[in-house]
């Protein structure tokens, strides 16, 4: 980030913009389980790291929630990392395509029978059982000790949410077994789910949702903890596939108008990345039809726009 650049984001007032976003009404909880459902629509917390590791927030950015789709990059993180010789061995056995279909759409593809993207249910699924480990508690360690250094802290698994992932994933037990019959998910379909669920009921709030992003941003390094979590190369990858394939099927319009690597999931949450510059998390339950958050959306357009965020757009004035 320029010095004046750095100097704009200091100054900008995120509490005008959070009160701003209070009165968009627009939007329905998910309700796909029931910790889901019962939260609160009212609920707005934006959060930014800078690259000192500097961290500016608003009311609600604290707020605790699942992080549900928005681990899915961060997974994919570890297992290209972990997969070592520049993360070959996931980039052939999950595609890095956008689909413009449902992200848990019972679909593969046609010739391969690997999934689409990391950004979607049956690539998630997959990424993360790729994750280094020989058994599904292993994997799941070796995530949680991962997703905690993006973090900067330990993280912990919210035991109801992850029980509900496990009773209710129908789709994702059938994407399970339609990766078995392709021959591409090499373990049984319940040790994956298990993995799966566990990493979407890892609680955080929007401001460890902007660590992250942060870590993301300034090439795999933390920049509140200075470790770091994963090589640039890896970072690279991720981003690229952040760009295009993260924000379900609105990827295309959200790169249109916000510019920004990033990922959402159903709980609310959205992080973001601007290389180089900062992290960026948002929580507001409440989301539009294709599963982001309304405010959340919202928010980045409007910091887009505000400090000239848009990978691809012009300087801020």
């Amino acid at each position: 980030m320029t010095r004046d650049a750095q100097h704009t984001s200091d100054r900008y007032d995120l509490d005008a913009l959070r009160s701003a976003m209070l009165s968009e009404r627009g939007g329905e909880v998910d309700d796909s389980i029931p910790e889901l459902a019962a939260a609160d629509p009212d609920v707005c917390g934006i959060a930014i790291v800078d690259r000192d590791g500097d961290v500016r927030d608003t009311e609600d950015a604290d707020r605790e929630f699942s992080i549900q789709s928005a681990v899915k990059p961060f997974v994919y993180a570890l297992a290209l990392a972990d997969a070592g010789d520049d993360g070959q061995a996931v980039l052939e056995a999950v595609g890095t395509e956008p689909t413009g279909e449902a992200f848990d759409a019972v679909i593969l593809e046609s010739e391969t029978g690997r999934p689409p993207n990391p950004m979607v249910n049956a690539g998630a699924l997959l990424t993360a059982n790729l994750v280094s480990g020989s058994t599904p508690d292993e994997r799941f360690e070796r995530i949680l000790a991962g997703i905690s250094a993006f973090a900067g802290h330990e993280l912990r698994v919210d035991a109801d949410v992850s029980e509900s992932e496990q009773l209710l994933g129908d789709r994702n037990r059938a994407l399970g077994y339609l990766m078995r019959s392709r021959g591409t998910l090499g373990v049984p379909v319940d040790d994956a789910i298990s993995v799966y669920a566990r990493a979407c009921s890892l609680v955080v709030s929007a401001e460890v949702l902007a660590v992250m992003g942060a870590t993301l941003a300034f090439g795999g390094r933390n920049p509140v903890t200075g470790e770091q979590v994963v090589p640039g190369s890896v970072v690279t990858t991720v981003l690229s596939v952040m760009a295009t394939c993260g924000m379900y099927d609105g990827s295309g319009g959200w790169m249109r108008r916000v510019g920004l690597p990033a990922k959402s999931g159903v709980a609310g949450g959205l992080v973001a990345s601007v290389p180089w510059q900062l992290g960026l998390g948002v929580y507001s339950p409440p989301l539009d039809e294709v599963g982001n958050s309304v405010r959340g959306v919202l928010v980045c357009e409007r910091l887009s726009d505000d400090l000239g965020l848009h990978v691809f757009g012009p300087p801020p004035a």
